[in-house]
């Protein structure tokens, strides 16, 4: 560097060194000169370097607020007011601190930028409803850390339909102006269609969870102090009895199911998925997801592990090994290394559903793959198998404090032996 980076001057060591061309347009000169505020060379020798650091930040955020972005412009005021060993306030804010604390911000301001940051001129941004979303993505990513890409495509969806559902409704607010009579609007959008029986209180409700979800979280995380309208058990419709999936009976699945040629139509890998199904009672994505090291056919008890390898598991009682009985075993043989047609990706359940309804195997209209899982319960319970055991099978949660293990993989297969198919 052709100038040193320290020269004392009146007994004072000063930081002077020539601002990179990247950052001249802010600082409006070549050369930058900063007391260290020591006459102590080590000193300044240990602390010039952690000044030149925080004189750059400032550039940086200066640079970032020089744009027409409403939203760039207030995170960089706020980050230049950090910078400056401040917290951005907003003016009204500003003006309530005691007169020395005002002072001190004032005498702190190098030029018109660093006062608009310290004084909280820069007004908050106006952030719509769809910009919410974009925004939501980012905060709630703590969410997605351990979903695959399937599952975090799944979980996007719905809180996509529900802000494209309001911005029908109310168009692409602020949400600053999102007010009472809006979210009733929107609550009125969803009743009528209730009213026509198209759709279920609970995706009703879901909307309106969703909405108000990222409404919130925005609100929070981006420190915005907006009171928004209205709370969830006021907008939410009461959903009554939920319907279940009815489970096939077993001499459907003797007869129907496992007929002869019954699932030729399908293609191989959806056809052992269902096979899979019906002595494990395994979820269909937990099926999908298994591979080599997850599908154990050597041991002396063949089974299959579920647990997050790549992808969140639907919850902590997910995790478990399933023994393979009967013709889950024969399908699992079939499929040796998974199923990577469906590995992570859509169109399992409706490719299944659409072909048991076309060929007639469909004990009513309600019934769906999912079904499958239900009727392996169903036989369990048959079966008088202990609810404890029932529940580690199914992957369900168990009430109040438990203790130990849980059934050997050898006590299980000797229970579920006599049941299967």
């Amino acid at each position: 560097m052709a100038h040193a980076p320290i020269k004392l001057r009146e007994n004072t060591w000063w930081l002077r060194r020539r601002v990179p061309k990247r950052y001249q347009s802010v600082e409006n000169r070549k050369y930058v000169h900063v007391s260290l505020h020591t006459d102590s060379k080590s000193v300044a020798e240990s602390k010039w370097r952690d000044v030149w650091n925080n004189e750059v930040e400032a550039w940086e955020a200066r640079l970032a607020g020089d744009t027409a972005d409403a939203e760039k412009r207030h995170a960089a005021a706020v980050e230049l007011a950090k910078v400056r060993g401040f917290r951005y306030m907003p003016t009204q804010d500003v003006l309530k601190l005691p007169t020395e604390a005002i002072l001190e911000r004032v005498e702190a301001a190098k030029d018109v930028t660093d006062a608009a940051a310290l004084l909280g001129t820069i007004s908050k941004p106006k952030i719509t409803v769809k910009k919410a979303l974009a925004m939501y993505w980012d905060l709630a990513r703590d969410k997605t850390l351990r979903k695959s890409p399937d599952q975090i495509r799944r979980w996007e969806n719905p809180r996509k339909k529900a802000i494209r559902n309001f911005t029908l409704v109310c168009g692409d607010k602020s949400i600053d102006e999102i007010s009472r009579d809006d979210m009733l609007d929107f609550r009125d959008w969803w009743y009528e269609r209730l009213a026509a029986e198209t759709h279920s209180a609970g995706s009703a409700n879901k909307d309106i969870g969703h909405l108000s979800g990222i409404l919130k979280l925005v609100n929070s995380k981006k420190r915005l102090g907006l009171d928004l309208p209205m709370g969830l058990s006021e907008l939410t419709f009461p959903e009554g009895t939920q319907n279940r999936r009815p489970p096939f009976s077993t001499e459907w699945i003797k007869t129907k199911l496992l007929a002869e040629d019954a699932l030729r139509g399908l293609n191989h890998e959806a056809r052992c998925i269902l096979l899979a199904m019906v002595n494990t009672g395994a979820r269909p994505s937990e099926l999908t997801t298994l591979n080599e090291a997850t599908i154990d056919l050597v041991s002396s008890i063949p089974s299959i592990s579920v647990k997050p390898d790549g992808r969140e598991t639907k919850s902590p009682n997910a995790v478990r090994t399933l023994p393979l009985l009967g013709v889950s075993l024969e399908a699992m043989r079939d499929c040796p290394k998974g199923f990577p047609r469906y590995f992570d990706k859509p169109g399992l359940s409706a490719t299944i559903n659409k072909y048991l309804g076309a060929h007639g195997l469909k004990e009513t209209p309600d019934h769906t793959l999912y079904c499958l899982r239900h009727s392996f319960e169903d036989r369990m319970l048959e079966a008088s198998i202990d609810v404890r055991i029932r529940k580690d099978l199914m992957g369900h949660s168990k009430d109040g404090v438990v203790y130990g293990k849980g059934a050997s993989l050898e006590r299980t297969t000797k229970l579920l032996a006599p049941m299967a198919l």
